[in-house]
């Protein structure tokens, strides 16, 4: 039952992971073929260079969510291996929220040139979403520890 599941995440990791590498090619492809116009040149372009950055600390955190299944799946989940890749999750997600709030900027610029307001809210949601997966880690980290310390203490004991 245990490797059905992990299996599942694995698989959902790995659908995450191929359209983000998909979109990125093509869109990078469809920015070289059709460049902005000059009017919205200066606040596009880092908002592209900013979402291609956030890439790679998004790879990077699926990468160690990968990483814990398979300690999930060697029976070592309760070890300093796992507070490690969660340590490294919440940087990542810290770092994918740190990107977009410098886009925010950007963000309101475009949509005051192009009178969109929903534009400042779409450049949120990755801040918060990403922020909730930075905490969520950092408490999932903290519990694993104490979990740690604990399994030691009664192994000392036994």
């Amino acid at each position: 039952m245990k490797t059905y599941s992990t299996t599942l995440l694995k698989v959902c990791i790995v659908l995450i992971y191929i359209p983000f590498v998909t979109l990125s090619i093509i869109g990078f492809i469809g920015l070289i073929k059709n460049p902005v116009s000059p009017v919205y040149q200066a606040m596009l372009y880092p908002i592209v260079i900013g979402m291609f950055l956030s890439t790679i600390p998004l790879y990077y955190c699926l990468y160690q969510a990968f990483r814990m299944l398979n300690f999930i799946d060697e029976n070592v989940a309760f070890s300093n291996q796992s507070t490690e890749a969660l340590k490294r999750i919440q940087y990542g997600a810290f770092s994918f929220s740190l990107i977009y709030v410098i886009l925010l900027p950007f963000d309101y610029w475009l949509a005051q040139t192009d009178d969109a307001p929903g534009i400042v809210i779409m450049g949120m949601v990755p801040v918060f979403g990403a922020f909730i997966i930075g905490v969520f880690a950092a408490v999932l980290k903290r519990i694993l520890e104490d979990a740690i310390k604990i399994k030691s203490e009664n192994d000392l004991t036994v």
